[in-house]
């Protein structure tokens, strides 16, 4: 129970502020998104295409559930809300910290934004529509929530380092 598993929507600044957070408190970094680009031998957004979101879904499922890792900071990709193993799993490695931003941040902070790009389920169009149905999700799993609208990366990581309780040396 000694790692930081970060939870929320894309752009929010898991992977992001993740790894300067993982520098800044001495811990490792993960990013389970490049896992399963590793573990698969493609890109993303291919894996999307060629499988579409629920067996996309299924990979980062299976990648999630047999993370094993200690003293890390665990950058999650934002679908992984879906997938209730894995995030019963990541809960049970670390404290989950949810990432917090509006929908209107997320448009604004998602400038290339292509439905291949991102885990849509069947209905969902817009990042308004995904906000909507990812956060109740984001909120029911996470042990902290963190405020990141409006937040620079340096501002990111230190509220996130705080929340965590590593305060500056």
């Amino acid at each position: 129970m000694d790692n930081l598993i970060l939870i929320g929507m894309p752009s929010a600044g898991k992977s992001t502020a993740g790894v300067l957070l993982a520098k800044r408190i001495g811990y490792g970094f993960v990013d389970c998104d490049l896992m399963i680009q590793g573990e698969e031998k493609k890109l993303l957004p291919d894996l999307i295409q060629e499988r579409g979101p629920e067996g996309f879904l299924e990979v980062e499922n299976r990648v999630c559930s047999g993370l094993y890792v200690s003293r890390c900071v665990v950058a999650t990709g934002g679908s992984v809300c879906y997938c209730e193993s894995a995030m019963e799993h990541l809960r049970s490695l670390g404290t989950i910290v949810y990432l917090e931003i509006s929908a209107e941040e997320a448009e604004r902070r998602i400038t290339t934004f292509k439905r291949r790009d991102v885990v849509m389920r069947s209905g969902i169009t817009t990042i308004k529509a995904l906000h909507a149905e990812r956060v109740p999700l984001y909120e029911k799993y996470a042990d902290i929530v963190v405020d990141c609208n409006g937040l620079s990366i340096d501002e990111t990581v230190e509220t996130l380092a705080a929340a965590a309780g590593f305060h500056q040396a």
